[in-house]
């Protein structure tokens, strides 16, 4: 049975091999979360237990359900392992375990972590796999040593450490979820847990492929006279960026919040939030008392997200880099895109345009959906802050963050059921999704005479 299975999946395109993996790990999750040992209270209903699932596997941290007081400590345990799977990739753990076991790891299972982790083709495949375990492993252990020196005091040792651990592999992974109510509002004046929770989410957001390459320049002699790729460049030179911008904005938009406190715990927090934003979704002030301009600004940090190849969602810091490149070009009347000295390939940038199109239709049918089929949504003015609170909780599950103003736990069952599609479509990416709906593109497509359109 086992072997029959195997040969069926190998024959999958890696798209749906990809989409199916996370699946069947979302439909583990809910039995495992429906068992009455996995809550306080002995039950769940099947589309929380369903969204708990997809939002851990997924790493948004959207929550329906408080995480700590609602689940045993088998149900937090069970949550941990989906986010665990989730930020590594389920094919990766597959690939991994079937090397282990001596099983054949099939050519679609290697496609399939090609375009998870690798910009271009690679013959290391496994060396890297085996690279992004270690790094993980080794992050998340020094992370919980850390977090553990924060909490060591005003808890027991075992709950120390156990807080440590959990959120060391949440913050990684950029799950955002959390064992407090509230997040880290009341811990937000600790320095030591905002510089480690902020530096495990870069760690875990700036994609493998970027840690790989430097670990390789740094290891290996040889690759130090070679150029950093351009894939390397245009990661961190955007998530700095977005930090540094994220910062500045909040620091001036949220002026009157943060005024009680001095320079410096306005900054950590101004600094924190913006990291946060791009998909990890802890915060340390309330989401819900932000001003309009620092929500906008928040979804669209939420809306790009992480880098390709990590933990987390979204558009990606990437595709933001090549549509600005791209303008930019265009505004100089340019037929190529440049980077770096580096001609980007037109196909990159036409993809680049077709998700940001094609995510952008998600998101704004998703919140149709909702405001429509959820008899809640009200009108007037009550109506117009609901709309705000529903957009902002449906770009942050399509950018797999878990912000949110509170809105998520009072959806309907079909409100929740679309946001779990979303974060669904936010994790395995658009082009993914796109793939398996549509197939793939014919290579030669009919060519008519040519006639121009007005734009703009």
């Amino acid at each position: 049975m086992l072997e029959w299975t195997l040969r069926k999946l190998s024959t999958l395109h890696p798209a749906s091999l990809l989409l199916f993996s996370y699946l069947v790990t979302i439909a583990a999750g809910i039995g495992l979360l429906m068992l009455p040992a996995a809550t306080v209270s002995g039950s769940i209903s099947f589309i929380d237990a369903l969204f708990t699932a997809t939002s851990a596997v997924c790493v948004t941290g959207l929550i329906v359900v408080d995480t700590g007081s609602y689940f045993s400590h088998f149900g937090q345990g069970v949550i941990l392992a989906l986010i665990q799977l989730g930020g590594l990739g389920i094919m990766t753990i597959s690939v991994t375990l079937f090397q282990l076991i001596g099983k054949r790891v099939f050519f679609q299972h290697r496609m399939a972590m090609q375009e998870v982790f690798s910009h271009t083709p690679r013959e290391d495949i496994y060396y890297l796999l085996r690279s992004i375990f270690v790094f993980t492993a080794t992050v998340e252990l020094a992370g919980a040593m850390l977090l553990f020196f924060h909490w060591w005091r005003s808890y027991p040792v075992g709950k120390a450490l156990y807080l440590s651990l959990f959120h060391s592999v949440s913050a990684f992974c950029n799950a955002g979820f959390s064992l407090f109510a509230n997040s880290f509002i009341d811990e937000g004046g600790s320095v030591l847990l905002n510089v480690t929770i902020c530096t495990l989410i870069v760690l875990g957001g700036l994609g493998f492929p970027v840690v790989y390459e430097l670990y390789r320049r740094t290891a290996d002699k040889q690759q130090r006279s070679r150029r950093f790729s351009v894939q390397f460049k245009t990661v961190l030179m955007t998530t700095g960026l977005l930090i540094i911008l994220g910062t500045i904005v909040l620091l001036i938009t949220e002026e009157k919040m943060l005024q009680s406190a001095g320079f410096g715990e306005r900054f950590m927090t101004a600094v924190f939030q913006s990291i946060t934003c791009r998909t990890a979704g802890f915060n340390t002030v309330d989401i819900g008392g932000l001003n309009s301009a620092s929500l906008a600004f928040m979804m669209f940090l939420m809306y790009f997200g992480a880098s390709p190849g990590s933990c987390g969602g979204g558009v990606k810091t990437t595709t933001l880099a090549v549509l600005t490149a791209f303008s930019w070009s265009r505004l100089k009347d340019r037929a190529r895109v440049n980077m770096f000295q580096k001609s980007i390939p037109q196909e990159t940038v036409v993809k680049s345009v077709s998700v940001v199109l094609l995510s952008i239709a998600i998101i704004l049918v998703a919140l149709f959906l909702i405001l429509f089929l959820d008899p809640a949504h009200g009108s007037g003015a009550l109506g117009h802050q609901r709309y705000l609170s529903i957009l902002f909780e449906t770009v942050s599950a399509f950018g797999t963050v878990g912000l949110s103003m509170g809105a998520t736990a009072n959806l309907n069952e079909i409100g929740k059921f679309i946001i779990v599609v979303v974060m669904i479509i936010g994790r395995v990416g658009v082009p993914t999704f796109a793939y398996i709906i549509a197939g793939p593109p014919p290579r030669k497509g009919l060519e008519y005479a040519e006639e121009n359109v007005m734009i703009g």
